[in-house]
């Protein structure tokens, strides 16, 4: 039996926007890839200023958002993979987040 292997290149990202509800990413092969934000709770948690605070990483293979300490990769997207942070992951980063903001918000640092 023969095995055909096929190489498949993976397009970088060019361009993310981020909605309410919507991560967009414009990809160098022409496509959009768009999924739902709740696929990625941080994003989901995050102001509008932080979902818009993000940079290509890896020439494109991925997006990084500092504030928020998200990554996620193109290839992820294409496959349809969501976040994989655990459910405990997530609510102790909310809980320090939630503590954070709420210091930020009476004035103490």
């Amino acid at each position: 039996m023969n095995i055909l292997a096929v190489e498949i290149e993976i397009p970088v990202a060019e361009d993310v926007k981020v909605t309410n509800d919507t991560l967009s990413v414009d990809l160098s092969d022409g496509r959009t890839i768009s999924v739902p934000l709740e696929w990625f709770p941080r994003l989901l948690h995050a102001t509008s200023k932080e979902r818009n605070n993000w940079r290509l990483i890896g020439k494109g293979q991925g997006i990084n958002w500092e504030d928020i300490d998200e990554d996620i990769s193109v290839e992820g997207l294409i496959a349809g993979r969501p976040s994989g942070e655990s459910q405990i992951s997530f609510r102790k980063w909310l809980k320090q987040r939630q503590s954070r903001l709420t210091s930020k918000s009476s004035g103490r640092h």
